[in-house]
């Protein structure tokens, strides 16, 4: 096995690929151990590497620093554009309460930050780790380092936040859990409130079949209905007597009739008050040659088109009752243009659903392969947006956006555009996920790798566990404010309450914590709802405290 330990011992680009291999094997293996369902996931792979470097098993300088680079972009790249399709559908009037108070929760985490490294008397590098593991948050770890390296002698500080947030990572996991079962004590009494459902904390959409009473309606036409162009209510089908119809913009509407619509909650509930009163017969279960369809958008002729232009309900007799992107349902209003990817909720017959699912394309395989051309376009694009110098007033040298900002920019914008000319910006969930974790494995095992001869010198003779009761403040403090506001405030149920708190802290873990503990699906939704914004304004805000508050 000699050939084994040459290998291990000799530098070469074999070693060097070899000794990130163990690291992620090792890291992946170590933070897929979980206790009562609690494990550190990928942030496992940052503590490998901190052991490997800790024995000096490490790669070479150039190796490393490129890793850890690609690593970034590939990550910062993959994740602007899992979220940028959603981005503004997350702002959208029923999110912004709790987009408010997650950005609530950042704010106050920046500040919580700021006071530490005051009081504490630490240096902003270390502080601004201790930011991003006390909030669980890797990206803004990566972008906190990136910054860094821009600044005039901030290199040699770039090891710095790792450190910091080695030390915050455990206990931020665990302080969202704690604040999570203290306020389940604190709501004890309130849990079976009928708020626990949480449509009014998120306001997702609707069913409801509402039977026709007002006199004053009988004759008129469904888009002559009073309020209800602007209303952001959907009717797919309508009961006459004993047939059931697909209901189109010009069908009349009769006294007893039975219409099913689709809406949010509060607009549902004004639409019942102008039409009548709610039906207990459901037209989805009595639906008679009535079917329902998913229907994937994936043919670039219908791109940037609304489901107003493409005029189903007359050419198909089929009505689209929503729109779901990037997890997030929305009413499709007349400005709501059509992105790849998305899927359409559609009512009608079988042979003309088949007809319009042919017309959007409705291909699978279609979607899940990745555009190579689009994905390096857009990764070139972020590099070049990051590498161009900002020039801000006061600032002894121009920053910039950097390997972190710059691609995460531009996914999410392009993203969000969705198509230029022939070109389609769609990033499939599988291949997403592979960049994600790839990159940020390869930029975790390198920060470790890097960091690890310091680590637990620091640990035990330079402040270590003084720092982690500092991280303990920046995890808590923000929790608990927002938690309590939320409440008081808001009267926000517990289940969106967790979802909140996972989302505004980005981990996954929380999420899966909040799940079990609220036997609820709530809390996915109000942790979809805040994740994009979050997820950027935790990147921002990692650069503002390195650039501004560095010393």
């Amino acid at each position: 096995m000699s050939w084994l330990s040459d290998l291990l011992s000799t530098p070469s680009v074999a070693h060097d690929v070899l000794v990130l291999s163990l690291v992620a094997i090792g890291g992946l293996g170590f933070g897929s151990l979980r206790i009562k369902g609690i494990g550190l996931g990928i942030a496992g792979v940052l503590f490998a590497g901190l052991l490997f470097g800790h024995f000096n098993v490490t790669v070479s300088h150039e190796i490393l620093d490129f890793a850890r680079d690609l690593g970034l972009i590939l990550f910062v790249y993959a994740l602007g554009m899992q979220v940028g399709p959603g981005f503004i559908g997350s702002l959208r009037r029923q999110g912004l309460p709790l987009n408010a108070l997650a950005l609530a929760l950042v704010v106050l985490g920046v500040l919580t930050t700021l006071a530490v490294s005051k009081l504490g008397n630490i240096p902003m590098p270390v502080a601004v780790g201790l930011f991003s593991g006390g909030t669980t948050n890797t990206p803004s770890l990566a972008a906190a380092q990136q910054a860094l390296k821009e600044l005039p002698n901030g290199a040699a500080a770039a090891a710095m936040p790792g450190l910091g947030y080695a030390v915050a990572y455990p206990f931020g996991v665990l302080g969202i859990i704690l604040t999570m079962l203290l306020a389940r004590l604190a709501m004890r009494g309130q849990l079976a409130e009928p708020v626990e459902r949480g449509d009014d904390d998120i306001k997702s959409l609707e069913t409801l079949n509402v039977e026709v009473q007002n006199p004053n309606l009988d004759g008129l036409e469904i888009r002559k209905l009073p309020r209800f162009k602007d209303s952001g209510v959907v009717v797919s089908r309508l009961q006459h007597g004993e047939n059931i119809e697909i209901a189109r913009a010009e069908t009349s509407v009769h006294v007893g009739d039975i219409l099913l619509a689709v809406g949010e909650a509060e607009n549902l509930r004004e639409f019942q008050t102008i039409v009548g009163k709610s039906s207990d017969v459901d037209l989805r279960e009595v639906g008679g040659q009535i079917a329902t369809r998913r229907i994937l958008v994936t043919r670039r002729q219908v791109l940037g088109k609304s489901i107003h232009q493409l005029n189903w309900a007359a050419r198909y007799g089929t009505v689209v009752t929503r729109v779901v992107r990037a997890g997030i349902e929305l009413v499709p209003r007349k400005r709501l243009r059509l992105q790849f990817g998305d899927v359409l909720l559609a009512v009608g017959g079988e042979e003309v659903l088949s007809q319009a699912a042919q017309e959007a394309g409705d291909s699978p395989k279609e979607l899940e392969h990745p555009s190579m051309l689009t994905l390096f376009i857009g990764i070139g694009l972020g590099v070049a947006l990051g590498s161009c110098p900002i020039f801000l007033p006061g600032m002894p040298a121009p920053i910039k956006l950097g390997l972190a900002g710059g691609p995460l920019l531009a996914a999410i914008a392009l993203s969000s555009i969705g198509r230029i000319g022939p070109l389609v910006w769609h990033l499939p969930n599988s291949a997403g996920m592979a960049l994600r974790e790839l990159g940020i494995a390869l930029f975790l095992a390198c920060v470790g790798l890097k960091a690890g001869d310091a680590f637990v010198p620091t640990l035990l003779q330079g402040g270590g566990f003084i720092w982690m009761a500092w991280a303990a403040l920046i995890t808590l403090v923000p929790l608990f404010i927002v938690a309590i506001t939320a409440r008081l405030w808001l009267k926000m149920s517990f289940p969106a309450l967790c979802g909140l708190l996972a989302g505004g802290m980005t981990d996954p873990p929380a999420l899966a914590f909040a799940q079990n503990i609220t036997d609820s699906d709530v809390p996915v939704i109000s942790y979809a709802t805040v994740y994009p914004l979050v997820m950027i304004a935790r990147i921002v805000s990692a650069q503002i405290l390195v650039i501004f508050f560095s010393r």
